[in-house]
């Protein structure tokens, strides 16, 4: 099987320093501190796709940091795609190398970014291409249903692919627009569909919105308190993203960003954090709790949109002060009825996993799996 890698060298910068996202803002995420991200999961994605692959599998990628530079970190040998690149790389980048698989006449596309990496590859492929795509998840959102869960279940996506063994299915591309978001709103906008391979319970699927209906309401309010009702006066709660969590704010009397993260301690709140703002505020890490919610139908907790939230963050404040809230309706929606997770850190995820306390009404709760 011939496998196009392409690797978006920025994705994902901007969620640790709370811009939700990286488009247009890429210097900006820099002077805030933020750290490469793809790269990283390139490397370790190759690592394990070299280390069950048995040669069957011939890897083509672009030059540089594009997937060339990953892929000779893990000692994997590759077919470099002619075409050049800067030392930045756009957009436009991206679109070339698609078109340069094309032409190579590859099996699969394999990317390493978010949902501006999937609309560009989707940009290319509207002229009838059916060649098939599959999104290691490396952005800050990921709305788009193209993308594996996390690392590990993008290698099991490409083996049962090579093997024969997945089946194919139209995704949804969506993308956000960044700059609304930025300023808390939320903007989703529906480009299109990819084909690509699907295996059950390793595919995220795209990001269902909470209903806006009167059952829904009423069902994150009773959440809301209960939630608030267990709250402790002198400990310090990390507010996640999303309209139940900003439903437990309201209740409290205070402000919340819906697509940001949150402090919130003895009646103040501070608005939008970064993950270096969290840790420096926080100085009593056992009197600390995270407020969350998945998201409806991925059923992802961590690791989509609050990576502010970060692994040193959640070593930091424990699992057992993790509060959960997730409406029936929305539990429902997700696909296995189980909550996942995609920090970044294998250790952290390792933790999570298991059964967390999920808050589905006033006074009533279940415990989900968290894969």
């Amino acid at each position: 099987m011939r496998l196009g890698f392409i690797v978006n060298p920025i994705a994902g910068m901007g969620g640790k320093v709370g811009l939700k996202g990286t488009d247009g803002v890429l210097r900006e995420a820099i002077q805030k501190g933020a750290e490469p991200v793809a790269p990283k999961r390139a490397c370790e994605f190759l690592r394990k796709l070299k280390e069950n692959m048995n040669g069957k599998i011939e890897v083509l990628t672009c030059p540089g940091i594009m997937g060339e530079q990953e892929a000779e970190n893990v000692s994997l040998p590759i077919q470099v795609l002619p075409m050049k690149i800067g030392e930045e790389t756009s957009a436009v980048d991206t679109k070339m190398a698609v078109k340069f698989l094309i032409k190579a006449k590859v099996d699969l596309i394999v990317f390493v970014g978010g949902d501006g990496t999937a609309k560009d590859v989707f940009d290319v492929m509207q002229n009838g291409v059916k060649l098939p795509v599959l999104g290691v998840p490396s952005g800050v959102k990921m709305y788009s249903g193209v993308f594996a869960v996390n690392l590990s279940d993008a290698v099991d996506v490409v083996l049962a692919f090579a093997a024969n063994r997945a089946e194919m299915a139209e995704f949804e591309i969506m993308d956000a627009d960044e700059k609304a978001i930025r300023s808390d709103v939320f903007s989703v906008k529906l480009h299109g569909y990819l084909m690509g391979p699907f295996v059950p319970m390793r595919i995220q699927g795209s990001k269902q919105l909470s209903p806006e209906t009167v059952d829904e309401k009423e069902n994150q309010t009773a959440i809301a308190r209960f939630i608030i009702e267990e709250m402790q006066t002198e400990a310090t709660y990390i507010l996640g993203p999303g309209t139940t969590v900003k439903r437990v704010a309201e209740l409290l009397g205070v402000e919340k960003t819906l697509l940001g993260v949150d402090l919130y301690k003895e009646g103040n709140i501070i608005l939008d954090v970064t993950e270096k703002k969290i840790l420096g505020e926080i100085k009593e890490w056992q009197k600390t709790w995270i407020v969350l919610s998945p998201i409806g139908r991925q059923g992802i907790l961590l690791g989509r949109g609050n990576q502010q939230i970060s692994p040193e963050i959640i070593k930091r404040v424990g699992k057992h002060h993790i509060i959960v809230g997730a409406t029936k309706s929305k539990l429902e929606s997700i696909e296995g009825k189980i909550l996942r997770v995609d920090t970044g850190n294998s250790e952290v995820d390792n933790v999570l996993r298991g059964y967390i306390r999920v808050v589905t009404d006033y006074r009533e709760w279940r415990l989900v799996k968290v894969k």
